[in-house]
């Protein structure tokens, strides 16, 4: 035993040599059992996307259309997610530090309220974001309050020149005894007021979006707030990270984005087909975040990351057929290693009445913006919403 460890000191010996080979092998086995018996934070199950990606040819084509544009309140603003607008011009929207505000029709910029606490570090960290608060969706109610859906402290009414605020419905009271975890996409009815918005996940908040996607898990819902009666109700449930909603002109219908697979519903609310849900438009370019009417009659469907066909599959789709592989990743990846495979390239689809395919806009360098999550139109400027950038973006004119 002595001579043997003397022999294996003497690193110029073969069996020096067979010694270190054994301890790297030893260390990667243990390395490799370690990490087997490491508890998942993930339960996928395994999913097949429709097909690959669609070309970039035809409504697709890649164009320039989005780099047309100007930001705003650089440093100031950071990830304004969703907006809404008064009949005074003001726009009103949510920032990652959990504040609210409005933008003024000469751009002045003026804060509402802190959905959560106020602390110096709010909006350095996703892992203040449960305390500070996360307004996503934003609209205005027929009384002129403001409707927000907070990620992490559920559904509230804001008045817009007070800042006060009334909790509608907690993430902890949640509906039908599951609580809510990510509160996103939101809409008012201008005709009844119901209020419908989107959990994204019964299980993952959003500073946990990542898991979400990979895990790929139908945990999400569609709901309905009447403010009259104080009546909550889940329309649809079983989603795929719901996110933006929208209704259509005449409020018969409402159009449901479905992130993590690239994929629109259409909820019908009214006639023979009330209650009951189509696809409209799957195998999607991209993973949609909302969806807004335009000001020329059409959707348009931001797109938080494309999924361009290239020489391999988009990573989603390779792995979103195999727990096994997600499941490691879940266990090994830091969530902010994921965003190296974001490409930087902004991207809005523009969509028919009947959610067929009908034009696009592009910002193929991301030189203006990239990840967009809302794209709004007011008084003849459009508002291009991110989730994480430390700007506003907007085009001052609509190329068609």
């Amino acid at each position: 035993m002595t001579a043997d460890r003397a022999v294996c000191v003497t690193c110029s010996n073969p069996r020096c040599k067979m010694c270190g080979w054994t301890s790297l092998l030893v260390a990667v086995l243990a390395l490799t059992v370690s990490v087997y018996l490491l508890p998942s934070p993930i339960d996928p199950r395994p999913h097949v996307l429709k097909g690959p990606p669609p070309a970039l040819e035809g409504p697709l084509a890649v164009n320039t259309r989005l780099q047309k544009g100007r930001r705003l309140f650089t440093g100031k603003l950071c990830g304004p997610e969703s907006f809404t607008a008064d009949e005074d011009g003001n726009v009103y929207t949510g920032t990652v530090d959990g504040k609210l505000w409005r933008i003024g029709a000469n751009d002045s910029l003026t804060f509402i309220t802190q959905m959560g606490q106020n602390f110096p570090e709010c909006g350095s960290s996703t892992d203040y974001e449960p305390v500070c608060g996360r307004p996503h969706g934003v609209r205005l109610d027929r009384h002129g309050q403001l409707i927000v859906a907070d990620s992490y402290l559920g559904l509230h009414s804001v008045d817009p020149k007070t800042g006060e605020k009334t909790l509608l419905v907690s993430n902890s009271q949640g509906a039908d005894s599951v609580p809510f975890a990510f509160l996103n996409g939101l809409e008012v009815s201008s005709q009844t007021g119901i209020i419908y918005f989107t959990d994204s996940s019964s299980c993952w908040g959003r500073r946990h979006v990542r898991l979400e996607v990979i895990e790929l898990n139908s945990l999400g819902r569609l709901l309905a707030y009447d403010p009259g009666t104080e009546t909550l109700k889940v329309l649809l449930d079983s989603l795929y990270m719901p996110n933006g909603i929208v209704l259509s002109p005449d409020e018969d219908f409402l159009l449901l984005a479905e992130t993590s697979i690239g994929r629109i519903l259409k909820y019908w609310l009214k006639g023979l087909k009330a209650g009951t849900v189509e696809i409209v438009l799957e195998n999607m370019v991209g993973y949609p975040d909302n969806i807004r009417l335009s000001d020329h009659g059409t959707f348009l469907v931001g797109i938080t990351t494309p999924r361009f066909r290239k020489l391999i599959p988009p990573f989603l789709d390779m792995i979103a057929p195999y727990p096994a592989v997600k499941r490691f990743l879940g266990k090994v990846i830091p969530l902010s290693w994921y965003d190296l495979f974001l490409p930087r390239y902004a991207l809005v689809l523009e969509l028919g009445m009947d959610g067929e395919l009908v034009g696009s806009l592009h910002d193929p360098e991301g030189r203006l913006t990239w990840a967009v999550s809302d794209v709004f139109q007011h008084r003849g400027r459009t508002y291009l919403g991110n989730t994480d950038l430390p700007f506003l973006a907007v085009l001052e004119e609509w190329e068609s």
